[in-house]
């Protein structure tokens, strides 16, 4: 075994240890899924920022930079950065004023329990998916610094993280997210310093005007389509409403969502700008989803080189441990959970670990049949969250309109409207046509949805 590679393994078991140590403060299902919601403003930021910087943003966003130039990461950073300000701004206060676990409880008290399980059964695969994008790019850096082989190394990388997230739950996730968020922001500065000391700038002020046009290529349709999914998702998102849900208070949910936000452009920048300018570094026409590593391996020296992987592996742990945790708690709290009233804490707590075991092996299965991890990505954000959506928006802002049918209509609606706009008949805007469908679907229902129901919010009672 090799001194990268152990230095990487070594890591992930302090994180392992973490994990264990809080695991002790899981005591009932609110402790696992929401760190029994006491996150102060440092664990509170920078648990957003950790989960939402991922491997997409490093690795993904860094080779469409290097491939297309700024017209390639108008979803990432640029988008997701809305989307998580406009979460903030608009939405974490009001969700966290409802004592909320999921957002699949807001349609629970709002619409009824047959609307919250849909809900979530339509969100779990967006999580799923982004944690299988999480797992191919650790797999990726484990085969990149070793002789493992890709599938051992995913497979290894898979059962690491499975077992991390399984134990601690949302205490160990946001520990280790504050660990893993100080690496993730000393490689990337790291790495960023030594592209400036090379030159980089220089490189980055002699790019052709067409690889600095954010929308070149594109047509108007396709731009707004681009940054309409990282937007609106991001606002849907059940992993950043986890984390607002987590925190002390309502207002520090949302001064905490909008720094995580601003933090992640900052730090999102600085990996899109070194695969724009790498060109001149690692030459033309290489793997786009290597360059980061490529520029890395050739030009930091050794000790420098294990922090940037750190780094790298920091930001891939953070969010997938995220996305299964979410996963998890879709499927046993909102799905499996109420089928049984009487279930102990300790027995939800068992249900929720088990979940994430489940959706862990299934988003290993995809992560060895996708080829793409910014692709994975992008689809995770795009599928079924123009239903949750509108049913967010209704819930928080309209609530005296619309019922039961309304929320049937827009998530159904919804969902197959994105599935046959962008896999059927191949849509140039699959996801804005998903969410105009979505909205029309609701309002159409209205007049046949009756009286809006209202219940309690929050834990499902026993």
């Amino acid at each position: 075994m090799n001194v990268v590679l152990g230095c990487i393994l070594a890591y992930v078991l302090a994180q392992l240890a973490i994990a264990a140590w809080f695991a002790r403060r899981v005591r009932s299902e609110t402790d696992y899924l929401l760190a029994g919601r006491s996150l102060g403003p440092w664990l509170g930021t920078f648990s957003v920022f950790a989960t939402w910087y991922g491997a997409e943003t490093c690795i993904g966003a860094a080779g469409e930079a290097y491939a297309s130039g700024v017209s390639g990461v108008l979803a990432d950073p640029f988008g997701y950065t809305l989307g998580m300000v406009a979460f903030g701004l608009f939405f974490a206060a009001g969700l966290w004023r409802r004592r909320l676990i999921t957002l699949a409880d807001l349609f629970r008290a709002r619409w009824g329990g047959g609307v919250e399980r849909l809900a979530a059964l339509i969100m779990i695969p967006s999580s799923v998916m982004w944690a299988a994008a999480q797992i191919r790019a650790f797999g990726q850096i484990l085969a990149s610094v070793s002789e493992v082989g890709l599938l051992m190394a995913i497979t290894l990388a898979a059962l690491v993280v499975i077992l991390y997230t399984a134990i601690g739950g949302m205490w160990a996730d946001a520990v280790t997210d504050l660990v893993q968020g100080l690496v993730l922001i000393a490689g990337i500065v790291v790495l960023f310093g030594v592209f400036v000391a090379l030159g980089g700038m220089a490189q980055l002020a002699a790019q052709p005007i067409a690889r600095l046009d954010p929308v070149h290529g594109r047509s108007t349709l396709d731009t707004l389509e681009t940054l309409a999914i990282p937007i609106f998702s991001t606002i849907a998102a059940q992993e950043l409403a986890s984390r607002a849900l987590s925190m002390r208070g309502a207002r520090l949910a949302a001064r905490a969502t909008v720094g995580a936000g601003a933090l992640y452009l900052l730090l999102g920048l600085l990996p899109m700008m070194v695969g724009l300018g790498a060109g001149a570094f690692i030459g033309p026409d290489r793997e786009s989803e290597q360059v980061l590593s490529l520029f890395a391996q050739q030009y930091l020296p050794m000790p420098l080189y294990i922090l940037f992987l750190g780094a790298l592996v920091s930001a891939i742990l953070s969010t997938l441990s995220g996305a299964l945790l979410v996963a998890g708690s879709l499927f046993a709290h909102n799905v499996v959970a109420p089928l049984f009233p009487r279930l102990p804490e300790n027995g939800r707590v068992r249900l929720d670990r088990a979940a994430v075991v489940l959706f862990g092996v299934l988003a290993y299965a995809i992560a060895l049949a996708s080829d793409s991890i910014y692709a994975l990505v992008q689809e995770s954000s795009a599928l079924g969250t123009a239903g949750i959506l509108v049913l967010l928006v209704f819930g928080l802002w309209l609530p005296r309109v619309g019922g039961r049918p309304s929320a049937y209509a827009a998530l159904i609606v919804g969902t197959l409207g994105y599935l046959i706009g962008a896999h059927v008949l191949e849509l140039e805007a699959p996801y804005l046509l998903s969410l105009g469908l979505a909205l029309a679907a609701y309002l159409v229902a209205v007049p046949v949805s009756g009286q809006p129901r209202t219940g309690p919010v929050g834990d499902h009672p026993d």
